[in-house]
């Protein structure tokens, strides 16, 4: 016998055991049958239920029945069911509640035992977290592979991925597979048909930017939790985002996370897992791009006013999409107006302008006529926790510093400005009306918009999960990898003497 549930075969994926025989021990405490055949209709999963979409026959058995399609797809579309008694595909029929004629080994109608199917299948298997190892409940099982059947039928429509580097391709593919493939293409596609394109827009070819006209993209960005090193440097992303509306950093436009912060859903739960998320990132010293906790850093201005000013990259979408200052030299002179002489400011220059890899470094005159410290080393959380406020263009630190409590005034349009969380100077748009508690906030950036990979697994996992292993321990690069950021490194030492 083998149990109804598995885990889908992500691309690169290392998959752990799920199950194994449970010998009876623990089937006294299991859900009554009704409970678990809602469960399994409410996330329909069960056999292939990450397979190909088809629509099935009007009566459904063992010949018509296909290993590799997804049930629910063919349950759809059926009038009745008749497969053997023994069948565990009989549960699925029942918990789609679609007529079901069982039969015995020689054909003749027989009654399905429900229980002994669930106790074969589901229940008299011990089932186990596949990030943690840990013993999860066959109910905690359905409602895991329902979280992976969001993720794959969110990707279905998806017929061509474009502007993909083949290092982001190992750790995106799995976050973007529709159950078959992850259509990463080179060039022009041909014969993409229609449906939506996921794209990398600032890595397009002007022939791609050219076929894209008229065509349903995907916007595809890298998460808010990214990695424990530079994307400039070429580490893999471990989170995305996938945006159909635009993308988060435009204001321009909507995007899929204000359209959350404007309309969703925040229910206590909800609220709660966000608010014991914020606790253990700010807990870990987690950002972006950087993973541990400092000790506390000195306060070099001593009992003056502390205030944090981030550069951004001058030429990323996020400053030049509309709504931002179009320098970091204009940005800490605003700061600086808006604080007073009194105030200690500290400029972190971003970490990709001191790689060398992108435009936005100013020089130390520049940086002194309005900063008294310009600091290069320290983590942005360890200097958040130090300062008293932070002032930011658009960039994503003055999220992190909302999450750290510290009070945040910005002078661009990021996602997080308007809520009535931030001190606004930039153009928000009309269209965000909603006040937004911080948990709420945390719940649509964190848990609701991106998507997440498990670096030990391959897995797509929740947003726990990457922060416990980032908080956890250091996560490794493979050889290819590594050698591929030395020599990222290189050419960003290039570049800063280039430009002197």
């Amino acid at each position: 016998m083998a149990p109804l549930l598995a885990i889908p075969p992500f691309p690169g994926a290392r998959l752990p055991d799920f199950a194994v025989p449970a010998n009876g021990a623990g089937e006294e405490h299991a859900p009554d049958a009704a409970s678990l055949l809602d469960a399994l209709a409410a996330h329909r999963v069960g056999g292939c239920y990450w397979g190909r979409q088809m629509a099935g026959p009007a009566v459904l058995d063992a010949s018509n029945w296909p290993d590799d399609a997804d049930p629910w797809a063919l349950l759809d579309t059926a009038e009745a069911v008749s497969l053997p008694a023994d069948d565990p595909r009989c549960l699925l029929a029942l918990a789609a509640k679609i007529p079901l004629s069982a039969h015995g080994p020689d054909g003749q109608p027989q009654d399905c035992d429900v229980a002994a199917l669930l106790r074969a299948h589901l229940t008299g298997w011990q089932w186990r977290d596949p990030f943690s190892g840990e013993p999860i409940s066959p109910a905690e099982a359905i409602a895991l592979c329902g979280f992976w059947r969001r993720l794959i039928n969110s990707n279905r429509d998806i017929v061509a991925a474009l502007g993909f580097a083949h290092w982001k391709r190992p750790t995106v593919a799995p976050l973007l597979w529709n159950g078959r493939e992850t259509p990463f293409r080179r060039g022009v596609p041909s014969g993409a048909g229609e449906g939506k394109v996921a794209i990398w827009r600032s890595r397009l070819s002007a022939a791609q930017d050219s076929w894209l006209e008229g065509r349903s993209v995907l916007e595809v960005e890298d998460g808010f939790i990214r990695s424990a090193g530079l994307g400039a440097d070429c580490v893999p992303p471990l989170s995305i985002i996938v945006d159909r509306r635009g993308v988060h950093f435009d204001p321009n436009q909507p995007s899929d996370i204000e359209d959350l912060l404007e309309h969703g859903q925040y229910p206590a739960e909800l609220c709660e897992r966000a608010a014991a998320l914020r606790a253990a990132i700010v807990a870990a010293g987690l950002s972006k791009y950087e993973q541990g906790k400092s000790a506390p850093l000195p306060r070099p201005g001593g009992a003056r006013r502390h205030v944090l000013v981030p550069g951004q990259v001058e030429d990323d979408r996020a400053v030049t999409s509309g709504g931002a200052l179009s320098s970091n030299l204009e940005l800490l002179r605003r700061a600086r107006a808006a604080v007073g002489p009194d105030a200690f400011v500290i400029y972190k220059p971003h970490p990709d302008v001191l790689a060398g890899h992108r435009r936005g470094l100013m020089t130390a005159d520049e940086a002194a006529a309005y900063a008294d410290h310009v600091e290069t080393a320290a983590s942005m959380a360890g200097l958040i926790d130090m300062v008293d406020e932070v002032h930011v263009n658009s960039s994503l630190a003055g999220f992190e510093a909302l999450i750290h409590g510290k009070p945040v005034t910005v002078y661009g349009v990021p996602f997080y400005a308007g809520w009535g969380l931030t001190t606004d100077h930039g153009p928000v748009p009309a269209r965000r009306t909603a006040r937004r508690s911080l948990n709420e906030l945390v719940a649509a950036t964190y848990l609701l918009y991106p998507r997440y990979l498990d670096p030990e697994t391959g897995l797509p996992c929740p947003a726990e999960v990457l922060v416990q292993r980032l908080a956890g321990r250091e996560v490794r690069l493979d050889q290819k990898a590594r050698a591929l950021v030395a020599i990222r490194r290189l050419a960003g030492r290039a570049n800063r003497m280039l430009r002197g």
